[in-house]
């Protein structure tokens, strides 16, 4: 766990409030500084309108609080820049004075609630700028009659779903398996999740929004509009004001379902396996959910000591003995057994596949902290055999590094593309993501640039004109706005890449 410095300093921090780590979430519009933002007056600012959780930065403690939830360890090296001060607002209307008080005294916002925007955005940012911390707003309110429910952007998917277990063992909430990711930037970005192809993207299931904009004020689906409300679901956190809190449908899940993992290990076993699984996975019954992650492990029976191993794993909506029938009919190559599969609740599937149990889903302290990189494609057409087997030989190079892909399909496809910013509807089979992590700073480079040497090799067999990407797995090798001075035109080299035909309607809402 946590040093027991750090534990005493966040709890004198919160008081009687609960932690929650920060998000993807971030607020980087153009609410942009001056170079001459006014330091002070913002401090008595924030006094006069009651706020006195705040830290400067040259309280002793101020790294401690900066950093102890940044996932990625590449954005707390010493050159990266920080926040001048980080705000903790203990309600609605602290919060809409933090934004009041920055903007009057020339301060661009991040805001973060998980800390997993996997570039840093929610706590770095180029200019002059202060950090609001939604940790203390972190309230979730379920209607399990209308199956709806209110999630403050400050609360963690693992502390949304711990609630929703306990109102109904019968309700749950399509987004993602981490427990500390936060709930403002997942579903901002979309939030896809092994619930997806049977109930959409959290986004999709959003049914209203507390927003509060650059005045201050707090507005519902109605008063933004209905392009930023569209925006708002998919589009990216940051960039259309501050959720405050979404108001979300719950979904229903069996009382029990089944969870599986089959592992297969060997290039010419995985290769005929992942083939198949192409063909097969994006294609099941919406019940049916199965990704497969491959990576290379250290052996000591290949002549090169290493070889590759890939785990199909994920949930049906039913029990195991069905779930056994359906696989042995659609996908006998994979060779599941009874020992590979587990009865259990929904809330249960999440402890499970994110390797901590159900008591653990509430905690905030998320202690394996990693320098990392990432990106994401997205998969048009099967991969070929040969281009698989090239592809173990690159992941086997790095072992600390793995690839999942993961289905699409089932509802997903229904939903029609411009329904929403996410636009990877029908017609697109998975979805990539690429990982690689290491231990020393001093590695930063070689690790990035073995990252962007994948990500090239995969490049013809992946979806293209654009090339696409996803939003939530961010990306600056992309293209990104120095000091948001990007034009619109700039700005759709990357646009483009996550959003195709949707970013001139997200320019429409960014100009409201």
């Amino acid at each position: 766990g946590l040093p027991s410095r750090i534990r005493e300093y966040i709890a004198k921090m919160m008081g009687k409030f609960y932690i929650l780590l920060f998000s993807l979430f971030i607020l980087s519009s153009a609410w942009a500084a001056t170079e001459n933002a006014n330091e002070g007056g913002l401090v008595s600012c924030l006094h006069a309108g009651g706020l006195t959780n705040i830290t400067t930065i040259a309280s002793s403690d101020f790294d401690v609080l900066l950093n102890f939830s940044a996932q990625n360890l590449r954005f707390t090296e010493p050159q990266v820049p920080k926040p001048y001060v980080i705000i903790i607002p203990q309600s609605k209307s602290q919060l809409q004075q933090s934004v009041l008080c920055s903007i009057k005294h020339g301060w661009e916002i991040r805001v973060r609630s998980g800390g997993h925007s996997y570039e840093g955005l929610s706590y770095t940012s180029d200019v002059p700028f202060v950090l609001i911390d939604l940790l203390n707003l972190n309230k979730i309110t379920v209607d399990v009659k209308s199956k709806t429910a209110w999630v403050q952007a400050g609360a963690t998917l693992g502390e949304v779903y711990s609630v929703i277990a306990t109102s109904s063992p019968n309700l749950a909430f399509p987004a993602g398996v981490c427990h500390t990711v936060g709930s403002g930037g997942h579903i901002a970005g979309g939030g896809l999740s092994f619930l997806s192809r049977k109930y959409g993207l959290a986004a999709d299931n959003v049914l209203d929004a507390m927003l509060i904009n650059a005045s201050g004020n707090v507005m519902d689906k109605n008063s933004m509009g209905k392009d930023v409300f569209w925006a708002l679901r998919g589009g990216g956190g940051g960039s259309w004001g501050l959720v405050f809190a979404w108001k979300i449908r719950l979904v229903s899940v069996p009382s029990i379902v089944t969870a599986f993992t089959v592992l297969k290990t060997g290039s010419d076993n995985v290769t005929d396996t992942v083939h198949r699984w192409q063909y097969v996975g994006p294609h099941m019954e919406d019940d049916l959910f199965m990704r497969v992650q491959f990576f290379g492990i250290q052996v000591n029976n290949t002549s090169d000591g290493k070889d590759i191993r890939a785990s199909f794993h994920g949930i049906y909506l039913g029990r195991k003995k069905d779930l056994m029938t359906k696989i042995s009919k659609i996908f006998p190559e994979l060779g599941m057994t009874a020992d590979d599969c587990e009865e259990m609740k929904w809330i249960e599937t999440i402890a499970n596949f994110d390797n901590t149990n159900v008591t653990q889903l509430t905690n905030r302290f998320y202690t394996n902290q990693v320098y990392f990189k990432i990106k994401s494609d997205f998969g048009k057409s099967p991969l070929p055999k040969s281009a698989l087997r090239e592809l173990w030989t690159i992941m086997k190079e790095e072992v600390s590094a793995y690839a999942i892909f993961s289905p699409l399909g089932g509802v997903i496809d229904r939903i029609p593309s411009s329904a929403t910013p996410f636009p990877q509807r029908a017609g697109t089979l998975f979805d990539i993501q690429y990982k690689v992590t290491w231990l020393e700073r001093s590695k930063d480079d070689y690790y990035i640039e073995w990252m962007r040497k994948l990500y090239k090799y995969m490049e013809p067999y992946v979806s293209h004109s654009p090339r696409a990407a996803y939003v939530n797995y961010l990306d600056l090798d992309l293209g990104s706005a120095f000091n948001g001075s990007a034009t619109v035109e700039e700005a759709r080299a990357w646009g483009d890449k996550y959003f195709h035909g949707n970013f001139d309607r997200l320019v429409k809402a960014k100009t409201q």
